[in-house]
């Protein structure tokens, strides 16, 4: 191959690199998850943390799961559409034993109604009982947040939603991560949040991560 076709092809593939990113925000993280696995592929039949910001912020995520068999794939703001386009990358290629999944939250933001995203998530549980048969899928709750306030209705009707998905299927489960975050009173914390006042802070993420083990120990998950 001589130089001018080698600069030619140069070009072409970086023109796909530019497209495909620019297509969709997400790729260089996922990218970079695959470089990261070629490294090191974590082992089948693990658990599996996919979802959005709320998860791929969570620094204490080791310490956390410290002796459960879990590994984080939180990619950006990502949603429950972005999961679906992603799923052969993020999720088969694993083949976790369980799955907990935060996503609901941005596409509300985004403007889907609570009934789009309540699809999505039944197609997403369809794909993955066709390729991972015997693979649960948590559902992690929509939780609140000061930035958010105008979308606390549409959350908790996207939690019922869900909830009515799962209820009575062996393979789903729905996890309340909505209201842990409001006091006894039902106000919304106000010290559970950084400066954005959309993610959370190290309180936050205590409650988070709580809600999260109380899970895995009360349904046995490892």
């Amino acid at each position: 191959m001589n130089n001018n076709m080698k600069r030619i092809l140069f070009f072409a593939l970086l023109l796909i690199n530019v497209s495909l990113f620019a297509q969709n925000p997400f790729e260089r993280e996922i990218v970079a998850y695959e470089k990261q696995d070629s490294l090191s592929m974590p082992k089948k039949g693990q658990i599996l943390f996919l979802g959005s910001s709320s998860f791929r912020l969570w620094k204490s995520f080791d310490a956390d799961m410290s002796g459960v068999p879990a590994f984080n794939r939180g990619f950006g703001g990502s949603t429950l559409k972005d999961a679906l386009y992603y799923f052969d990358r993020m999720v088969v290629k694993y083949q976790p034993k369980w799955i907990f999944m935060y996503e609901g939250d941005n596409d509300l933001a985004k403007g889907q109604s609570p009934e789009e995203i309540r699809d999505e998530f039944i197609e997403f549980s369809a794909r993955l009982k066709k390729v991972l048969p015997k693979t649960k899928l948590v559902f992690v709750a929509a939780r609140p947040s000061l930035a958010r306030t105008s979308l606390l209705e549409k959350q908790r009707k996207l939690n019922s939603l869900i909830q009515e998905v799962v209820n009575g299927n062996k393979l789903l489960f729905y996890l309340d991560m909505h209201y842990p975050f409001f006091t006894p009173e039902g106000t919304l914390m106000q010290d559970i949040f950084v400066a954005d006042k959309l993610h959370l802070n190290e309180k936050g993420y205590g409650i988070f991560a709580n809600q999260i083990k109380n899970f895995i120990q009360q349904h046995k998950v490892k």
